[in-house]
């Protein structure tokens, strides 16, 4: 499985559109606000997966170690 870069500094819309089955990897990840109509649109653009875990107070290194298993690859 070829592994999909996901740059940290890029909103949650961008990589959502660039790679639509991370989608249910950050509702998964405790996002489920991320699959209500709308929300990837708005608040997504200016969102970015760090923002959010500290949000969320979700630990970042587990979100990374997630995404990692799930074929995606952190540019950091």
């Amino acid at each position: 499985m070829p592994l999909k870069p996901i740059d940290l500094t890029q909103s949650v819309y961008t990589l959502c559109t660039q790679y639509p089955d991370l989608i249910p990897v950050m509702e998964e990840l405790g996002f489920s606000d991320i699959t209500k109509p709308g929300m990837l649109a708005t608040a997504g653009r200016w969102m970015t997966i760090p923002k959010g875990a500290a949000l969320k107070k979700l630990e970042l290194d587990t979100i990374k170690q997630m995404l990692a298993e799930r074929g995606f690859t952190i540019k950091e």
